[in-house]
Order: C-alpha cells, then structure tokens, then sequence
C-alpha cells in the first residue's frame, strides 16, 4: 500500500540536528518507504515543508530533495470530501485544519495510508476510518 507522508515526518528527516532513537526509527520507516517506492505527497505537503524556509540555498536544497516525488493530482471531488468531513469532525467536537481533512479525503478516495505524527489524525481515524501507517 503506498503512503501519504505528512509534513510533519518529512520536517523531521529533513532535519539534520541530532535525533532521538524514536526519531531514528520514523525517518528509517520514511527510508524504507521510499526505498520501495511507497511514498505519496499532495501540493498542499510540499508547500508547507518548503515554507518557512529562511536560507534560500536550504529552500533549494529540499526543494531538490522532494522533486522526485511526483504530487497526486487532486480533483474537485477531494476538495468536497474533505469539506464533509471537516463538517463530520466538526459536529463530533473534532477540530483539524482544511490541509489535513485534505490529506484524509485524498488518502480513502486512493486507498492510501497516512504517514503521521500528528495525534489529531487518531481521532479523524476514529471518525472517519482514515488508514494510518505505523512505522512499528
């Protein structure tokens, strides 16, 4: 199954301070992943890794690192459901932001997992049955 990888583990292997063995673990599951060719971004990823970035060489530089993963191309109907279950979440007392119902509406139209660390995600499954990808 291919995987949808959030922003939040790609900041994480990007990176180059030290990591801790929890974080070597991630970024060696992203490895892996890439290594068998699993891995899946949308526009909305790439843009958040790739702001903020202050240097313009590191701008560069990630920006050359992610450009061989191709962004699936959404379409009108992603962008519906993902409005659906924002409204779905919302109604439980759910909160996330338009970017991460996006990843979720995106991941069961395709049938993909999500590659996360962000513990909102354990309630959207909870609400939405999105598949989440563990790297254990």
């Amino acid at each position: 199954m291919k995987v949808i990888v959030d922003t939040c583990v790609w900041s994480l292997a990007l990176r180059k301070k030290r990591k801790t063995s929890s974080e070597i673990r991630i970024t060696g599951a992203l490895a892996d992943l890439v290594g068998e060719l699993r891995v899946c971004i949308i526009g909305p990823i790439r843009q958040e890794i790739l702001s903020g970035i202050r240097e313009h060489d590191q701008f560069e530089l990630v920006r050359k690192r992610l450009r061989p993963f191709a962004d699936i191309v959404l379409e009108c109907s992603d962008f519906e459901l993902a409005a659906e279950y924002f409204n779905r979440c919302r109604a439980r007392g759910v909160q996330g932001s338009n970017t991460d119902f996006l990843i979720c509406a995106v991941a069961d139209r395709r049938r993909l997992a999500v590659f996360t660390l962000d513990k909102d995600f354990d309630r959207f499954h909870e609400i939405l049955g999105t598949r989440l990808f563990n790297p254990a």
